[in-house]
This record gives C-alpha cells, sequence and structure tokens, in this order.
C-alpha cells in the first residue's frame, strides 16, 4: 500500500484523537437542522431538510465504495485523507469533512429562489447552482490536494484535465443531482426515499465489508 494509505489507516476509527472543538462543531451542526426542521414544521416545506440528508448520503456511499476499492486495489483508496484531524472515519473521511458534507445540501438549496422555473444564463437555477458549488468544491479540493491534506494517487483521479472533470462529476455533482432529484418528487414519501437510497447501499457495503474482515 501507498505511504499515504498507511497513514490513513493509522488512528482510524481512533477516538483518543478527539479534541474539543468537535463540540461546538457538533452544536452547529444541529443547530442548523434545528431551526430548518422547525420551519419544515411550520410550513409543510421540508426540502431544505431533505436536499442536506441527500448530499451527505451520497457522500458517505462515495467514502464507502471508496474504501473498498482500497482494500481490492490493495494499494489506495481514489482518494485519502492522511493529515491530521480529530477523528478519522474513513481512509478518506474525516469528521471534519462529514461536519461539511452535513450542511452542504443545505447551503445549495437556500441558494435557490422560490421560483421553480427560474433560470440563471439560461440554465435551470438549480443546476446552475449545483454546477457552480461542484466547481468550488473541486477547487478547494485541488488546494488541499496540493497542501497534501488530500491524496490523490491515480492518474485518473488528479489535477490534470482528465482528473479534475471526473472528481467533478463523480465527487461533487451527483451528490447535487441526487438532492435535485428528491427534492423534487412529489410526495414526502418520495423525497425521502430517495434521499435514504444512498444511506442503505453505504450501510449495505459496509456491513459486507465487516463480515468480511475489511479495514477501512
Amino acid at each position: 500500500m501507498t505511504e499515504a494509505t498507511v497513514r490513513a489507516l493509522t488512528g482510524l476509527r481512533d477516538l483518543s484523537t478527539l479534541q474539543w472543538y468537535v463540540i461546538p462543531l457538533l452544536a452547529i451542526v444541529f443547530y442548523v437542522y434545528t431551526i430548518e426542521i422547525k420551519k419544515a414544521r411550520s410550513s409543510g416545506d421540508w426540502n431544505a431538510v431533505v436536499a442536506g440528508a441527500a448530499v451527505f448520503g451520497a457522500d458517505f456511499f462515495n467514502e464507502s465504495w471508496n474504501g473498498w476499492f482500497m482494500v481490492l486495489s490493495g494499494r489506495s483508496a481514489l482518494w485519502t485523507a492522511p493529515g491530521p484531524t480529530a477523528l478519522r472515519t474513513m481512509v478518506g473521511w474525516n469528521i471534519e469533512i462529514m461536519f461539511m458534507f452535513s450542511i452542504l445540501g443545505i447551503i445549495w438549496y437556500h441558494a435557490l429562489s422560490d421560483s421553480r422555473d427560474r433560470k440563471l444564463l439560461g440554465v435551470d437555477e438549480k443546476w446552475f447552482f449545483a454546477i457552480g458549488y461542484s466547481a468550488v468544491c473541486v477547487a478547494i479540493e485541488c488546494v488541499l490536494n496540493a497542501g497534501g491534506h488530500l491524496v490523490w494517487d491515480y492518474r485518473l483521479w488528479e489535477r490534470t484535465p482528465l482528473g479534475v472533470p471526473l472528481i467533478f462529476v463523480v465527487g461533487y455533482l451527483w451528490f447535487f443531482a441526487w438532492a435535485i432529484l428528491a427534492v423534487t418528487r412529489r410526495t414526502p414519501g418520495g423525497k425521502a426515499t430517495i434521499a435514504a437510497v444512498p444511506y442503505a447501499a453505504a450501510i449495505a457495503l459496509n456491513v459486507a465489508g465487516a463480515a468480511l474482515g475489511f479495514r477501512y
């Protein structure tokens, strides 16, 4: 395995690495969801909560198959996060990343207007902001990669004309596409079902991985 992978596996899910700053970050996430749930109970519009859950679920699924990729390759995941963290939850995931993704879908949703048909530069605004936020996230990932905080060990997944578009689509755009699919369902049950699918897939991967003795 690569040196970065070995470092990413060190201290995996070791609670002794926890830092106190996790507590206020967790409180912020709780606050955001408490406010959104309060608004949803009053208005009957749960789309912000659904968008938040959909994006986080998509990221959970991505991190799960990324772990499988590491195990099956015997070399490295597509991305690893071997640097300092308050808690490394998977080889490419940590508590700080999780907090960010837990509210990213809500941030995206609140960028939208109340109009269902609004277009920006000729593009449906849901997709306009999905593309925009994906581009910003990829730019941040490139900075983190340059600083050694996110490590990429494959030519198809790096800062190249081939790699960046793949990171854009697989690493981010489909998260927002899934959120769009969820929030545009007509019924609350339909919205909840779409949001739940990535969680079910991720849990299935992780349960199977644990049964096979995989560590990622």
